[in-house]
């Protein structure tokens, strides 16, 4: 098969479809909603997209068969190596009908229906392709339900296993294809099966109640909130179907706004910086804020405002303006004066956790490097060569602490599905 083209998901040079589609899904969404707000940018946005789509197609190419992985991870992750010089195994990890993997496969129908909305009006024929192989991925992704944790483990596991289980993917592409086509049988296949995410947990954090479950999660594991917020804007319409999503929708506000008596989703730093369990954390950030911004609209344009308890009212302006505190802060107005996006402001991370930042270019050093020889680089003490220009790394840690390591991962390593969401965000705040 020909599989050039796509995303590596960080530092490392894997293509991991599963985190890949995600962050097509979300760069698609952010040119739905706030494309009209980026201007010369616009036409950047649908490039990089289309970068994305080219390799999903391929990927999708063969009847029921989806890759899910390009390259050995294991392997790759001994190696610090640049992607020009990379010689380790570029295995390919496929998940067909007798190892399903409905997760990665759904994701990919997400991303492709999206997409295929994007380019509706640029590209007709584009477009159509795009639909017409997320209606049949999608197809595969349900009829032969499985996870690809199980169908391909060491090619996913432990760098993106599957936590949530793949109904939340399921719904997630049924209901995208419902956006875009309209047909009844997509949103009869969300009614049908929207039960399967309505778990919620209320367990103690910080001596408080933290609610965790399928209607605070949202990234490329989880689509459960996302699903809400899609669903919205179209139940806000019809009050027939408002339940569960538009109160599952207000249920993920009310556990985010500090102000909120509500059980809460997320902790905050003592500068203000939402917080989740895990690692690379900024990735809740930007993907929450770009939800939160997102339902402003919706609830703007049905004229909403939602009551999250001891009558505290929640208005479209307050979800604007506390996604702007989130912003500010990532961008450097915290307690570091830290922007967390490299190549932005006057101080930002010097020694991310990435490879083609970290050793030196083709041009500086055009002979081949075997697999350890970037290690040299990698731990040297000096600031990486090659900026990575407005790459969003993991962030600072629950006090407000950095440290601007190569080896602090979860806090120096920027990834796609970071960016992705930010890329809407950051549109809606430029007018």
């Amino acid at each position: 098969m020909d599989l050039v083209g796509g995303y590596y998901d960080a530092g490392d040079n894997v293509k991991f479809n599963f985190p890949m589609a995600f962050t097509t899904t979300m760069l698609s969404w952010s040119v739905l909603e706030f494309g009209q707000s980026m201007g010369s940018e616009l036409p950047f946005a649908l490039e990089a997209i289309r970068w994305g789509t080219d390799y999903l197609l391929k990927s999708t190419k063969v009847p029921d068969s989806v890759v899910g992985v390009v390259g050995d991870p294991n392997s790759d992750h001994t190696c610090w190596e640049r992607p020009e010089d990379m010689d380790t195994p570029r295995t390919s990890y496929v998940v067909t009908k007798e190892k399903p993997g409905s997760e990665v496969s759904a994701e990919i129908a997400a991303a492709l229906a999206a997409s295929s909305m994007v380019f509706k009006d640029s590209d007709r024929f584009y477009s159509a392709l795009l639909l017409n192989r997320s209606i049949q991925v999608f197809e595969f992704a349900d009829r032969y339900r499985g996870s690809y944790n199980d169908s391909i483990g060491e090619g996913a596991c432990p760098f993106y296993c599957d936590f949530s289980g793949y109904m939340d993917e399921l719904l997630w592409g049924a209901a995208w294809l419902y956006k875009v086509t309209k047909a009844p049988y997509y949103w009869d296949y969300v009614l049908a099966n929207i039960h399967y995410l309505e778990s919620t947990v209320i367990r103690k954090v910080n001596g408080g109640p933290y609610l965790t479950g399928s209607v605070t999660e949202f990234g490329w594991d989880s689509k459960h909130s996302g699903i809400n917020i899609l669903v919205s804007q179209w139940a806000m319409t019809d009050p027939t179907i408002s339940s569960p999503f538009i109160p599952k929708a207000d249920e993920l506000v009310c556990s985010i706004l500090p102000e909120s008596p509500a059980p809460k989703s997320v902790t905050f730093s003592p500068g203000g910086l939402l917080f989740k369990p895990g690692g690379s954390n900024l990735q809740h950030s930007t993907s929450l804020s770009f939800l939160l911004l997102v339902y402003a609209g919706y609830m703007k344009a049905a004229n909403k405002v939602m009551n999250c308890g001891n009558n505290v009212i929640i208005t479209p302006d307050r979800l604007v303006n506390f996604t702007k505190g989130q912003v500010d802060y990532i961008l450097g107005s915290n307690p570091l004066e830290m922007s967390y996006m490299v190549g932005f402001g006057q101080k930002f991370p010097q020694k991310i956790h990435h490879r083609g930042s970290v050793i030196p270019s083709m041009d500086k050093h055009p002979q081949h490097m075997e697999c350890h020889e970037g290690d040299l680089y990698f731990k040297s003490a000096d600031p990486n060569p090659n900026l990575l220009i407005g790459a969003v790394v993991g962030g600072p840690a629950e006090n407000d602490t950095f440290q601007d390591s190569r080896y602090n991962v979860p806090q120096s390593e920027p990834t796609t599905y970071i960016n992705a969401p930010f890329v809407g965000v950051l549109a809606y705040f430029k007018v």
